[in-house]
């Protein structure tokens, strides 16, 4: 009896499992596309929407790209830093272990993915939400090899949860001609399409011990700089605002009736639409100067369609809401970030550690 009890002690130090459990930390699982992407795509190596190239990342850590499709951080990641949770790194990242999965999470998020498979095609490689729930699914064999299922099942009900998707459903499916969804389906019918997806998704993701989680409502993703130079009058497109609308009220009920049907579920609908809307209309009243083009762009080309060495940065990228074509600056997501953290209340896990600071913006040489 002693040397059994014994063998499971050494045991148990060389797993790295306690007599009394995991007592494991409280960490993120963040499932998105590239507002929420931390690298994975870098290692995607026949992707075609990859922010691996300066001037990504020009104002986070070493200034280095990181893999962000931003000058700096995303809003996934300034929401749980305020929060006290440790940055999850990206889930193609050589460096993740056991180890690293249990103190920091996981971040499975790819740029050019969407909640449907068909989504973003044309990149050639992305990850779709049901890959990256996959990718969770071989996540969760491998800590409960770790730790064992009951330690395992408390780690992953203990976590929070991030399902940032549905621009790229649009813009990268729907919206063009290029995809058979765009003829297969009308408006209504492929919101129902698209909606009763992320409803099958949300559920799976529940039966593998999605808890607490938080979904992305989109933005005005009509007044994006590339919706905007494409088309006739370089203004808004109100259709592509009007379906962004749509997509969050449907998002929002299917949580509500979510939440009623799924055991100890904690859903929240983070849609900070009016708030972006807003800045976009009135940049001034919040401390921008530039609504409409992006701080990173080729000169006079656009559209640009991504940040590349020779692209030509704003002169003060803290005055610009947008980065690129596609994606906000580091300053428009701690905006967005802030909203959502003021609009639910949100408490940090762990008190012991301050918010990390925002980057220090410095002017580019450039005018």
């Amino acid at each position: 009896m002693k040397f059994h009890l014994v063998l499971f002690v050494i045991i148990a130090a060389i797993f790295g499992v306690g007599l009394e459990g995991c007592q494991c930390k409280v960490v993120q699982f963040i499932f998105g596309d590239s507002l929420s992407d931390v690298g994975n795509n870098n290692y995607l190596s026949k992707s075609l929407a990859q922010a691996s190239l300066p001037w990504y990342g020009i104002d986070l850590g070493n200034g280095l790209p990181n893999g962000r499709f931003s000058n700096g951080r995303t809003v996934a990641g300034i929401i749980g830093d305020n929060m006290g949770l440790p940055r999850p790194p990206a889930f193609l990242d050589p460096s993740l272990s056991e180890d690293v999965i249990l103190e920091n999470g996981v971040n499975y998020a790819s740029g050019g993915g969407g909640i449907l498979n068909e989504t973003g095609s044309y990149f050639i490689q992305r990850f779709s939400l049901y890959k990256q729930m996959e990718l969770f699914q071989g996540t969760q064999e491998l800590i409960r090899s770790r730790i064992g299922k009951e330690e395992a099942e408390k780690f992953f009900q203990g976590a929070h949860y991030v399902v940032a998707l549905g621009s790229n459903d649009f813009i990268n499916n729907y919206l063009m001609p290029v995809y058979s969804d765009s003829w297969t389906y009308n408006d209504q019918t492929f919101m129902d399409y698209l909606i009763g997806t992320l409803g099958e998704q949300l559920k799976l993701l529940h039966g593998l011990g999605a808890r607490q989680l938080m979904v992305f409502g989109l933005g005005p993703m009509g007044c994006i700089p590339l919706q905007r130079v494409l088309s006739t009058s370089g203004e808004c497109q109100s259709r592509t605002n009007n379906l962004a609308i749509s997509f969050n009220k449907a998002t929002n009920k299917l949580l509500v009736d979510l939440g009623k049907q799924l055991p100890n579920s904690s859903y929240r609908f983070g849609d900070a639409y009016d708030v972006v809307n807003d800045v976009i209309t009135n940049p001034n009243k919040y401390g921008f100067q530039n609504s409409d083009s992006p701080c990173c762009s080729f000169g006079n080309i656009r559209p640009a369609l991504t940040c590349i060495p020779a692209s030509k940065l704003c002169k003060d990228r803290s005055k610009y809401v947008f980065w690129d074509e596609y994606h906000p600056s580091d300053r428009a997501n701690e905006l967005i970030a802030n909203e959502l953290i003021k609009k639910f209340g949100f408490v940090r896990v762990d008190q012991t550690k301050p918010p990390s600071p925002s980057p220090a913006l410095a002017p580019s040489s450039d005018d």
